[in-house]
């Protein structure tokens, strides 16, 4: 799409005023960006949503509004030469924030939020239920992540259609013959050229997948996008002039952006620095989730929680995942030394993970189970936390030490204050990479995102057959 806007938008003025014309958008307010660029690294949120709206009832309730189906944040690198799209599960189990929303008549009406319980709601409910617009899912994502949203892009089940015999099919590689009865595909083992009603059946697809689930379907669309990347930047289509008009014509119309970038022109700027991106530089990875622990049978999952910490660490500190290098471990020098007895450690416990209940239940396993002298309940911390920390005087380096060995604290997070009065509580914060007391925190200096067992990733030039 950026391709092939760069390109369209030094044409003429009718052109140019069709392509217009095409777009539809929305206004999200203040939850993105109002720079189309900007300087810095650049989050897009491209939402896939399953509405049958305009379908003619062909793939069920055409007055369906839709929810978020496939959800991917699209991370830029600050220098533009690297990018990351982190699918989001569809069937997290998450809170979803109050959410202002523009109506038709100009006025905003705020769409309450839902806390998360044991199994509901899910994340795919932050669009369509309730009049929920992208807006709210552009929420919903910064809540789940912490990662800021700049932009949004949403497509339809025919916009998979008209995309992808726009740019003359999309090839894939299956190592296995995948059938579904269910959305009618029917593809033999070997290499394919999809596209149209076909393509739309290969990304809706999970009973052909070995585990039948959401998360082998998303591996599966990562696959079938990587792919569509090759064709468009491989093709004859850019230099077309017909094949180049029918492609950005039909991107247009299958596209719905905020209002920011909700012009050719806008669009084009936005496209000139994203079009340099080599596909070996693209990475596709999912966010960590496990079975939802309060379901028998599992219908939902939950974020597992410190292996997606350091997948959100990576890309709020901008680190590449396809060109990062493991990192030597090396001890912190703030965990060498003496350590004090537990029953000298004197720590006052603040809860800024936004799990309920988290101080309390540190401080009782402190006391009850680790025989800590003194913890305190210090209640909620005056806003939350991306990370844990533990401040304390130099004086206390040896309970910081004791502290940090039971908590299993990495170095990164004890924090050091020459100003403290050694004579006050140290203070511990418990952070977003908070689980509960007893299980480590996450190192974001030393974890490898190269290991298999902590991040499922592939490269969009990886054109390896599907299994």
């Amino acid at each position: 799409m950026g391709l092939v806007l760069v390109i369209v938008g030094v044409g003429g003025y009718l052109v140019y005023e069709h392509f217009n014309a095409n777009l539809t958008t929305v206004d999200v307010g203040d939850a993105g960006s109002k720079d189309v660029l900007g300087d810095g690294p650049l989050n897009l949120l491209v939402i896939g949503t399953d509405s049958r709206q305009g379908l003619g009832g062909k793939y069920g309730d055409p007055d369906d509004t839709g929810h978020a189906d496939t959800t991917i944040l699209f991370h830029v690198s600050a220098d533009r030469s690297n990018a990351t799209a982190m699918s989001i599960p569809r069937d997290i189990v998450t809170s979803i924030p109050d959410c202002p929303t523009r109506q038709p008549d100009g006025t905003v009406r705020t769409i309450p939020g839902t806390a998360a319980g044991l199994t509901t709601p899910k994340f795919n409910e932050s669009l369509g239920v309730a009049g929920r617009d992208p807006g709210c899912t552009m929420r919903a994502v910064r809540q789940l992540t912490g990662i800021p949203v700049d932009h949004f892009m949403m497509v339809n089940f025919e916009a998979v259609k008209t995309l992808s015999t726009a740019v003359g099919g999309v090839d894939v590689c299956l190592a296995r013959p995948l059938v579904d009865p269910k959305s009618h595909l029917d593809l033999s083992a070997g290499r394919h050229r999809i596209e149209g009603e076909q393509a739309l059946q290969f990304v809706r697809t999970r009973h052909a997948l070995r585990n039948q689930s959401d998360l082998d379907r998303i591996k599966l669309q990562q696959r079938f996008l990587a792919a569509m990347i090759r064709k468009i930047k491989s093709s004859g289509s850019l230099t077309d002039p017909r094949k180049l008009f029918t492609l950005a014509d039909t991107a247009t119309k299958a596209l719905t952006v905020d209002s920011a970038i909700g012009s050719v022109s806008r669009l084009t700027s936005l496209a000139r620095g994203l079009s340099g991106l080599d596909t070996k530089h693209i990475t596709f990875v999912t966010l960590p989730v496990v079975d939802n622990p309060n379901e028998r049978v599992h219908a939902t999952v939950v974020v597992d929680r410190p292996r997606a910490q350091r997948l959100f660490s990576l890309v709020k500190d901008d680190v590449s995942l396809s060109g990062h290098k493991k990192k030597k471990h090396r001890t912190d020098p703030k965990l060498v030394g003496p350590k004090a007895p537990a029953s000298d450690v004197r720590v006052r416990v603040y809860n800024g993970s936004g799990i309920l209940g988290a101080a309390r239940g540190t401080v009782d396993w402190l006391r009850g189970t680790q025989g800590v002298g003194g913890p305190a309940n210090g209640g909620n911390a005056p806003v939350p936390a991306d990370r844990t920390t533990l401040v304390y005087s130099p004086a206390q380096a040896d309970q910081a030490r004791t502290l940090a060995a039971l908590l299993g604290l990495p170095g990164s997070a004890l924090q050091p204050s020459p100003g403290t009065p050694g004579g006050t509580d140290m203070s511990l914060t418990l952070g977003a990479d908070f689980t509960r007391a007893g299980v480590p925190v996450p190192d974001p200096d030393a974890d490898d995102p190269d290991d298999d067992a902590a991040m499922d990733k592939t490269q969009a030039d990886d054109a390896a057959c599907v299994k």
